[in-house]
């Protein structure tokens, strides 16, 4: 089943590995943090160094490199290794396209 609207087109297996990934608290967390970290900063297009948040999160670096392979695999971040530093990306479309299929629509009755 795929869902459209204008320029968005999102299947369910998509949404669910997103909703999956999603679906832990530190997972969250962590997107959040890099969410907010690329808002904030002053790196070409939004980009997050992961050291900057480590220390933030509480949790080990093998537990986020965990944490970070299921949010790239559900597409909601990319990543891409510079010399020893560790770079995420928020793949803006993908939160859009979800947001946009989860919305409640009137329907007629």
């Amino acid at each position: 089943m795929v869902f459209e609207k204008a320029e968005t087109k999102m299947d369910v297996a998509r949404l669910a590995k997103v909703m999956k990934a999603l679906a832990s608290q530190k997972r969250v967390e962590l997107y959040l943090e890099i969410v907010k970290k690329s808002e904030a900063g002053f790196k070409a297009e939004g980009e997050c160094f992961i050291m900057e948040i480590i220390g933030s999160l509480n949790i080990g670096a093998p537990t986020i490199s965990h944490h970070l392979k299921e949010l790239a695999n559900a597409d909601l971040i990319t990543t891409e290794r510079r010399g020893k530093y560790l770079i995420a990306k928020v793949n803006e479309k993908t939160i859009k396209d979800a947001t946009s299929m989860l919305q409640i629509r009137g329907h007629k009755t």
